[in-house]
């Protein structure tokens, strides 16, 4: 359970520190994916999962 609330502790961390940092090119890059296609941010979403479940599962196994 410490594992979960580190790994969303860090998620927080990392995106307040991006909005803090760069306001503007966050709001320019949330209007790029407002309008791209659904089945590309689909896409994108199913590879950043695939692509963070397996660093995940590396890092657990060894």
């Amino acid at each position: 359970m410490s594992e979960l609330l580190t790994a969303l502790g860090l998620i927080f961390f990392i995106e307040g520190f991006l909005l803090a940092i760069f306001p503007s090119r966050i709001k320019s890059i949330l209007e790029l994916i407002k309008n791209y296609p659904e089945n590309k941010l689909r896409l994108f979403g199913i590879l950043f999962l695939s692509l963070g479940f397996l660093i995940i599962w590396f890092i657990k196994k060894n």
